[in-house]
């Protein structure tokens, strides 16, 4: 009987775990340029290269990439998540 609840409980456990996966995938996902209203350029002194989201290419001024937004991002761009760096 022990051996009958802890199969039991192991496939539970499995089963939350699997149910999980799908919203955990969907919450790592990027939003699109178009939908953080992504620009090339600069706006009031802002740009990615000083926000916290940024994450830097291999030299200053190569693209790098961002927490939030998809796709190669201009270290001198900016769009609606910008955070300043503390």
């Amino acid at each position: 009987m022990r051996s009958a609840r802890r199969i039991l409980l192991k496939r539970a456990a499995l089963a939350a775990g699997i149910a999980v996966v799908p919203w955990t995938a969907r919450a790592q996902a990027k939003a699109t340029k178009q939908a953080m209203q992504y620009q090339e350029k600069p706006k009031d002194g802002q740009t990615c290269d000083n926000c916290l989201h940024w994450i830097a290419g291999p030299k200053p001024d190569a693209p790098g990439q961002c927490k939030v937004v998809e796709g190669p991002i201009s270290p001198k761009a900016w769009c609606v998540a910008y955070v300043k760096k503390a």
